[in-house]
């Protein structure tokens, strides 16, 4: 228990630390209450995100010859959905019930489905799936745009503000697998699930303070219009909480399905078709009904960075699946276990997230910041350079056939620098860029760019027990040559080399796209009409 006392001491002195600097640069009070809401969901979200690869394949479906697979495909739906729903959850809070109501609601559902994953059933396993599924929904697109409504347009603290806000996703993101990766593992895994549970209660709890201490002003309250508003004696507001509870055993079933027929990359493709009409018929409206071409430009700005987000993310979210069975199998840990290694890559965010911040701020007030379409080139890049070094591990095999936990940290560090090039300024760019009356709706389109990625990082992790059909083609040989040929008459070092083969390929490829990305900012930045 002395791990979870130095956990709990490091959180408290990282809190006093934001605390001081948001105070001393001026952010919205309102900032600290979102920030500190975000962590507990967060903590909730990326507990759970730990441990579920292992727990499938080591518990819920060891009996199975197949129980990787299997876990990768659950593990891949589940993260799909999960974004999938911020589209609806984004859309109803604009329209009909606010950001308020939509963020309690979906906290409320997700900390039920953190309490369902304590009973070791399947009604209750694929329920707590869905209810996961339809709470992140109504929460995580909702409290993003409340912390854009937060500062006015053209403040230059928006960047530095976001990059905060992305500090305390990854404070939870950090803390939520060293708790519950060491309770899960030490005590059981429901013990795990049941400590996210009560993080997304805690999230609740701040949250509902900072409303009752006035800090959010009038942002985020339902429409006036729709507040009395009924249909057969039925609220407006009910019927969507009906309709959120209704939609949670659709999720579930369509886990379910998904393991057995592999349906939702169909439901993927209409869902995504559907999407890119509506968009499409927007930006036609804007720049042809209303004769408002930057409106509709930015409107395309943001969706050609959606799909460079989608690529970075499908390749990033190896972390919760393949590179954590790779870590368990292939590195020789030293007082991490293999779910709480998830922890690695929001601490360094944690550590580096301040720093970033003022490094914005500092480059924009001298007018030296890059452009958002350089700075997502940028995050590729280093993407790819830390799938590289995992990659080159196969150099450093040692005699039990596993490589030293050092390049770990490595290969995540350069993940996670290029997770803060992209992520919290994709964030800030579509409050930005998206017109006032549809901010939700955009950042739940934003959002679906992880599910696609949480799609295709399931294919990319399947690659991992299966490897490739052919070695004879250029991407192959390159992935040979960087990893030195190793001997692979060793069961270890085979398996090993599987894995790598997969993240050298993802390196080099994220690497070229990371060139298209720079040659083609000229044309995005044009897009963007002054939005830097």
């Amino acid at each position: 228990m002395i791990q979870i006392l130095a956990y709990t001491l490091f959180t408290v002195l990282v809190l006093y630390i934001v605390k001081n600097y948001l105070d001393k640069k001026n952010h919205p009070k309102g900032l600290f209450y979102l920030f500190f809401a975000e962590m507990w969901e967060r903590f909730s979200f990326y507990g759970m995100r730990a441990l579920l690869t292992l727990y499938l394949i080591k518990d819920f479906y060891s009996h199975l010859q197949n129980s990787e697979e299997i876990a990768y495909g659950i593990y891949a739906a589940y993260g799909a959905l999960v974004y999938l729903t911020p589209l609806i959850g984004g859309y109803l809070a604009d329209k009909f019930i606010g950001y308020r109501k939509s963020i309690i609601f979906g906290g409320i559902l997700m900390a039920l489905g953190h309490f369902f994953m304590a009973f070791p059933t399947e009604f209750f396993f694929y329920g707590a799936l869905g209810l996961l599924i339809m709470g992140n929904g109504f929460f995580k697109p909702n409290i993003s745009t409340m912390v854009g409504s937060l500062y006015e347009d053209g403040d230059v603290r928006r960047d530095g503000g976001f990059t905060i806000f992305y500090m305390g996703i990854n404070l939870g993101a950090m803390i939520a697998p060293l708790f519950c990766g060491y309770l899960g593992e030490t005590y059981g895994w429901h013990y795990g699930f049941g400590a996210a549970g009560i993080g997304m209660v805690a999230g609740l709890l701040v949250f509902w303070r900072g409303i009752s201490k006035n800090v959010l002003g009038d942002k985020g309250l339902q429409p006036a219009k729709y507040i009395n508003m009924k249909f057969s004696g039925i609220s407006i507001t009910n019927l969507i909480y009906l309709f959120g509870f209704l939609s949670v055993p659709v999720f579930a079933y369509l886990i379910l399905l998904d393991t057995k027929s592999a349906v939702l990359g169909n439901v993927l493709s209409i869902v995504g078709g559907l999407v890119l009409i509506y968009v499409s018929y927007i930006i036609y409206d804007y720049k042809v009904r209303k004769n408002d071409n930057v409106s509709g430009d930015r409107l395309i700005a943001i969706i050609i960075l959606a799909v460079f987000l989608t690529i970075f993310w499908a390749c990033f979210e190896q972390a919760g699946s393949s590179l954590t069975v790779w870590v368990d199998k292939c590195v020789n840990l030293v007082g991490l276990n293999a779910s709480q290694t998830n922890a690695i890559n929001p601490a360094y965010i944690v550590l580096l997230a301040i720093p970033f911040s003022w490094l914005w701020t500092k480059l924009g007030a001298i007018k030296k910041n890059p452009n958002t379409p350089i700075k997502f080139a940028l995050g590729i890049l280093q993407l790819g350079l830390g799938f590289l070094i995992f990659a080159s591990t196969a150099h450093f095999i040692g005699e039990n056939g596993k490589v030293p936990f050092l390049f770990v940290f490595l290969g995540y560090f350069l993940i996670t620098t290029g997770e803060l090039f992209l992520s919290p300024i994709g964030l800030s760019k579509v409050t930005e860029l998206s017109p006032k009356r549809m901010i939700g709706f955009m950042m739940g389109v934003w959002f679906l760019s992880s599910t696609f990625a949480h799609y295709i990082s399931g294919i990319l992790a399947k690659l991992t027990t299966t490897g490739t059909e052919s070695s004879e083609n250029l991407l192959s040989k390159l992935s040979n040559w960087l990893m030195g040929n190793p001997d692979t008459s060793s069961e270890a070092v085979a398996t090993l080399v599987q894995y790598n083969t997969i993240y050298a390929q993802i390196g080099i490829v994220t690497i070229i796209i990371s060139i298209f990305v720079i040659l083609i900012s000229p044309f995005i930045k044009k897009l963007m009409h002054g939005i830097h």
